[in-house]
């Protein structure tokens, strides 16, 4: 596909080289391939970073810096403003490119074209809203002033799954508090996070700003700028496995760390729940992007007395979901986002299996080119497989049935992650009870979906640090500043 052919198709044009100090520029280390998983063929090659590439653009953020910081609040939200504004115009074509690169539907994408945008939109509003504090010192005779500072140039590493989202998630906050960012997107996905740079200068953000680094060497990356003492941020979405790793390269230079990890989002479904809601709200948990989400639900623990009801009913919706390329009319599910993820789930599917589990609808690999999996229900899956302690990152739901609500959650708080988690019943006293006992981040009460700009985003245990979204977003690129007065 050439780019004339990509711009027809999605109906933008995209930048493809490295943005460094304001400048589209080629990477000194070649050229990335852009994967179309419903074809496995090329679409589009992007720049490859070289170490000395990634270490211009963070020179390019510590000297655009000093102006940025000091650029009055207002000035920063308007320029996030009409990012917001622009996004909102284009949503369309952007939908329709992360269609291309990532696979998904197109009724998902145009979802997170919305959701990315309304980073922007809601940043915009806080970056006026950047509070202090002063209050007397208990002892008297002096004041504690607080201020929040930027913490300066900032990191941002995002993955594959929401190429959009999770870029404007870490750029809209980052820029908001006077940060400049060095953006390293998923080589898999680095197409819409281009995109979104392109418009963040069409919007006003000044050069130096925002530099984005497209590599095929994560570790060639993270290398390099974690080990400039020029960084001070590091905001990372990704694998548990990986967030230690860069946790441990951070550590040297002692970089303030934000950390996004792993998922394995136990949803549980009590006796008293409304089971039409909570297939409703079962199949957004599950199936959002195709189950590539770290806030997908996992794992399903559903009550004795309403399991057969309800597991008829799911492996029912999910058989009937109609499965092919994002971007073709009807389009519910797209495939996986290279062989890779399918082999893992694959496997896991077919573990689960082998351990007792009954294959309700799915199970297999489609005859067809491109990486899809066919959506999946596992019934009486038991407690101690594998693939419930695992993130399953597709399109696939393991059932076990409880007894008790301390046997439920028992179960759900047995793993190391704490990102989300789901609870069904129409017990509200229940449901709170239940919401207090589970060791996670976020709690969906007869939801689905978590996710809002508006609210902390973030897990307990190994699911992460730190939040995203909300006030708490813009805080954790700042550092309190304590300015003790006497007058």
């Amino acid at each position: 596909m050439t780019a004339a052919d990509l711009a027809a198709t999605t109906g933008i044009e995209v930048p493809t080289g490295l943005l460094i100090g304001g400048e589209w520029t080629k990477g000194g280390a070649g050229v990335i391939g852009v994967t179309d998983p419903a074809t496995e063929e090329i679409i589009a090659e992007v720049a490859d970073a070289t170490a000395e590439d990634s270490l211009e653009a963070v020179a390019a953020a510590h000297a655009a810096l000093p102006g940025w910081a000091a650029t009055p609040p207002r000035q920063r939200a308007e320029c996030l403003r009409r990012a917001w504004a622009l996004m909102t115009e284009r949503s369309e074509a952007i939908a329709r490119l992360m269609v291309l690169e990532n696979g998904k539907a197109l009724p998902d994408a145009r979802a997170e074209a919305v959701y990315a945008a309304e980073f922007f939109r809601w940043y915009a509003e806080e970056a006026v809203r950047m509070e202090g504090s002063l209050v007397t010192a208990p002892a008297g005779g002096y004041r504690i002033m607080v201020q929040h500072q930027p913490v300066g140039v900032s990191v941002l590493i995002t993955p594959w799954n929401f190429p959009a989202a999770m870029a404007t998630r870490k750029i809209g906050p980052a820029l908001a508090a006077g940060c400049t960012v060095v953006l390293k997107p998923a080589k898999e996905t680095p197409l819409t996070a281009l995109a979104v740079a392109g418009i963040l200068s069409e919007a006003g953000v000044p050069d130096g700003v925002v530099n984005v680094v497209t590599t095929s060497s994560a570790s060639r990356f993270s290398g390099a700028v974690l080990a400039d003492p020029r960084v001070r941020k590091l905001s990372f979405t990704g694998s548990t496995e990986v967030g230690r790793v860069l946790l441990k390269a951070a550590a040297d230079q002692v970089i303030n760390c934000s950390m996004e990890l792993g998922g394995n989002a136990p949803f549980l479904i009590f006796e008293d729940a409304d089971i039409k809601a909570a297939l409703d709200g079962a199949f957004l948990a599950k199936m959002r992007n195709g189950g590539e989400a770290c806030t997908a639900a996992n794992r399903f623990y559903v009550h004795e007395a309403v399991a057969d009801e309800f597991t008829a009913a799911f492996a029912a919706r999910l058989g009937a979901l109609k499965v092919g390329p994002g971007l073709d009319q009807g389009t519910e599910l797209g495939p996986l986002v290279n062989e890779d993820t399918r082999s893992k789930v694959a496997s896991l599917v077919d573990e689960a299996a082998a351990a007792g589990g009954r294959v309700l609808t799915g199970g297999a690999v489609p005859d067809r080119r491109g990486y899809f999996y066919s959506p999946t229900v596992l019934d009486n899956v038991p407690p101690g497989a594998g693939i419930l302690n695992e993130e399953i990152f597709g399109p696939v739901a393991p059932i076990v049935r409880f007894s008790s609500d301390e046997e439920a959650i028992s179960w759900a708080n047995d793993t190391e992650y704490g990102l989300v988690s789901y609870v069904y019943s129409r017990d509200l006293r229940r449901a709170l009870r239940v919401s207090e006992a589970l060791e996670a981040g976020m709690v969906g009460i007869n939801r689905g979906v978590v996710s809002d700009p508006a609210a902390p985003f973030g897990g307990v245990k190994q699911s992460g640090i730190g939040r995203e979204g909300g006030h708490d977003g813009m805080l954790e690129f700042t550092e309190s500043k304590y300015i003790a007065v006497d007058w």
